[in-house]
């Protein structure tokens, strides 16, 4: 039963997805070009975030002694 429904299922999927799909484009406006609008009032600069903390020094790690082979 399960094997049937994932057939079928498959079957539509590959069905749609063959259909040629197409894609209808409005017609272009010839018109005269109106006239240019106002500028628009010029945006305020927000306040500048505070500055973070310094993080604590990290721990110095162990000293390697090597020893010359024999």
């Amino acid at each position: 039963m399960k094997y049937s429904i994932l057939f079928v299922a498959l079957m539509a999927t590959l069905g749609l997805s063959a259909c040629e799909k197409t894609v209808v484009t409005p017609a272009a406006s010839t018109g005269p070009a109106g006239a240019t609008g106002a500028t628009g009032a010029t945006g305020s600069s927000g306040s500048t975030g505070a500055t973070g903390s310094k993080g604590e020094t990290g721990k110095t790690g162990d000293t390697v002694v090597v020893v010359p082979a024999k």
